[in-house]
């Protein structure tokens, strides 16, 4: 059944006529004659730059610039990208060689066998660490990605797409193993053959990253004795790094004063950045750190205090003042009365309305003037009030939700 409407109609007329509104030229190349004196001035549909043309607007933009500086510009317009493409994987094949990972030895190895399957071990954890060297090698993986999309659908692209394919499975394999429990490589492997199978139209590089932690999937023990015997401890500390990162940011989200576990661990990774640590030292000492993050996310039950009630009770006696322990003890019925008054004020819509606002920060002020013990001078108390404040407009925004919400 034919239909009187065309794609002519419904989106090329439409599209020539908007062009034409805003002041552009158009020409109909349906009949198109080639040669300089042709219809758009090229010798072949291939060449997609319209060199004169662009030249005469390059020289209309920049009328100063000598007609040198001209031609650089178009010639890198006009450049070949798949040229580009091959001197990226080049560049890549190359750095990754720099750190003993023979990128077309592993090419050479039958797909899905275990030599294979042993080459990209060593290959990401050769080019798993440290930081530097994995963020270079995953610019290069990017830049790789870009121009290979760039050159598709041309031919050209198949030439290439083994070698892409591969920068992208170590890189992809890299990044799933900076997540616990992450696919093994047979799984990532798998993936990257359905990929090659569409590499006529180009390579898809998977953008939505690695699955999320499972943190409680991760035995830090288990992990350390591992360690001691492991061929990969490269691959390894990194492991042990992303778990702890991933407990960190909801340890933080929970609790803003543990910002000093951050701070740590940002200072054990700068240490092994630099040299001044080697690779067992920063293991042992990631695993201290684990212990200790351990400890303080019980810290609340030593305390005798909800997890909610912690957070108040750290606001008020983080950094100062220093308290005796009968002043700790005032300080924590005030944090449990505090919470209490509080969950009472949360109505709907609280942030957005000023009444409720202003009642809750009088609440804050008068439950602080009214129980807090006499070491926190008025400069202090002023400060604990803004803090507690801004705690609660940030973490209930609604009554019943928060990052509180389902935490037991």
């Amino acid at each position: 059944m034919s239909h009187a409407y065309t794609e002519d109609q419904l989106v090329e007329q439409p599209a020539i006529g908007l062009f034409a509104s805003l002041g552009w030229q158009t020409t109909s190349a349906m009949e198109e004659t080639f040669g300089t004196t042709g219809t758009l001035g090229r010798e072949t549909k291939g060449e997609v730059v319209l060199v004169e043309r662009l030249r005469g607007a390059l020289t209309k933009l920049n009328p100063d610039l000598p007609p040198e500086a001209i031609q650089t510009a178009i010639d890198d317009l006009a450049r070949d990208r798949s040229a580009m493409s091959l001197e990226a994987i080049v560049a890549a094949t190359g750095f990754c060689a720099t750190y003993g990972v023979d990128l077309v030895a592993m090419e050479a190895l039958p797909l899905g066998g275990m030599e294979r399957l042993s080459a990209i071990e060593n290959a990401i954890d050769a080019m798993i660490s440290p930081d530097d060297r994995r963020r270079e090698f995953f610019g290069h993986d990017k830049y790789v990605g870009i121009l290979y999309r760039a050159v598709k659908p041309d031919p050209a692209a198949v030439e290439f797409s083994i070698r892409v394919a591969g920068i992208a499975t170590l890189a992809g394999a890299i990044r799933a193993k900076l997540c616990p429990n992450p696919p093994d490589i047979a799984t990532i492997l798998q993936q990257i053959g359905v990929v090659l199978d569409e590499s006529i139209t180009g390579l898809t590089i998977r953008e939505e990253g690695p699955p999320a932690i499972n943190l409680a999937k991760i035995n830090f023990e288990a992990l350390a004795a591992q360690f001691k015997e492991s061929k990969h401890k490269n691959t390894d500390l990194e492991v042990l790094k992303a778990a702890i990162a991933a407990r960190l940011g909801k340890m933080l989200r929970l609790n803003r004063t543990r910002t000093d576990f951050t701070e740590k661990f940002e200072e054990l990774i700068e240490s092994y950045n630099i040299g001044s640590r080697n690779i067992e030292q920063l293991f042992e000492d990631l695993m201290k750190l684990s212990r200790s993050l351990d400890a303080e996310q019980e810290r609340h039950v030593r305390e005798n205090l909800s997890i909610e009630e912690q957070v108040i009770f750290d606001i008020l006696t983080r950094p100062s003042p220093e308290l005796s322990t009968a002043e700790r003890e005032e300080v924590k019925k005030v944090a449990r009365e505090l919470l209490g008054r509080l969950k009472q004020l949360l109505v709907l819509n609280w942030r957005q309305k000023s009444a409720a606002r202003s009642t809750l920060k009088l609440a804050i002020e008068d439950t602080l003037d009214d129980g807090l013990p006499d070491a926190y001078s008025s400069e202090i108390y002023n400060q604990k009030c803004s803090a507690l404040f801004e705690h609660v407009y940030e973490s209930y925004p609604e009554q019943n939700t928060g990052v509180y919400a389902g935490v037991g």
